[in-house]
């Protein structure tokens, strides 16, 4: 399978984190890619994520959003759904892709309970009237597709 590298960038186009992932499966918008978390553990409700845990991420080039679904490194039992808002993502490379965080995300644990994050780094952005509801549709969108996952 093919590797890509993803950048996150800020919402000024910065890059703030870049990692590799293995590629599981392709379509004509989207991606899914594996890749283990490398950072300190992360409390999250309901679970903690940990370094070592594998992440099956989907990154779309339609969509407003991605989502990493969380799986723990010792056993593999399903932690949750991480759900970053975000524009859609682009190819910068054949085998580099990149989106931009738009701060807001959506924790959806392995019980379906959902949590949005960051509400008020998502203010400090002082986004524009027309990107912000954007980007509230997205969460609407994002809310209902994971209540049939979760």
């Amino acid at each position: 399978m093919d590797t890509i590298n993803v950048l996150k960038r800020n919402a000024r186009g910065e890059v703030t984190m870049q990692y590799a992932g293995r590629v599981l499966e392709r379509g004509a918008d989207f991606v899914r890619m594996e890749a283990r978390f490398n950072h300190a553990d992360v409390p999250m409700p309901g679970a903690v994520l940990k370094r070592g845990d594998r992440f099956v991420e989907t990154y779309f080039t339609a969509r407003w959003y991605n989502i990493f679904e969380i799986h723990d490194r010792d056993d593999e039992h399903l932690k949750g759904w991480y759900c970053n808002l975000a524009r859609p993502a682009v190819w910068d490379a054949p085998d580099t892709l990149s989106y931009v965080d738009l701060a807001l995300d959506l924790w959806v644990a392995a019980d379906g309970t959902q949590t949005v994050l960051d509400e008020d780094e998502f203010e400090a952005l002082g986004l524009d009237e027309i990107l912000t509801a954007q980007v509230m549709s997205a969460l609407d969108e994002l809310r209902r597709r994971m209540k049939d996952e979760g």
